[in-house]
């Protein structure tokens, strides 16, 4: 299990918490600093049936607002720019999911 992690986040610090307290054993990926490759990105992407434009916080300043809804455009734009992921994700085997 791996979960991408910005201590900066209570949501994010809040779910590692809670794998913490259950004894869940897991990789702590600080993807700001260890942002992901686009192929990494790509296939987390896939697990969560999502694409990369509805894990975008787009709040922050690097939100693309002209960007087309091209999905390697958008990858390339977030691999570069990790701090548009939604956060924190859980990535357990073949399934992932965004905490809420």
């Amino acid at each position: 299990m791996e979960i991408w992690h910005n201590p900066r986040c209570s949501k994010s610090r809040a779910a590692k918490q809670r794998l913490d307290d259950e004894g869940i054993e897991y990789t702590e990926r600080r993807y700001l600093d260890d942002a992901p490759s686009a192929e990494e990105l790509d296939h987390v992407l896939k697990l969560l049936n999502k694409e990369p434009w509805e894990i975008a916080r787009t709040k922050e300043a690097a939100y693309p607002k002209l960007l087309e809804h091209d999905r390697a455009q958008w990858i390339a734009h977030t691999v570069a720019n990790p701090s548009l992921i939604e956060r924190p994700i859980i990535i357990d085997g073949d399934e992932a999911h965004i905490e809420r």
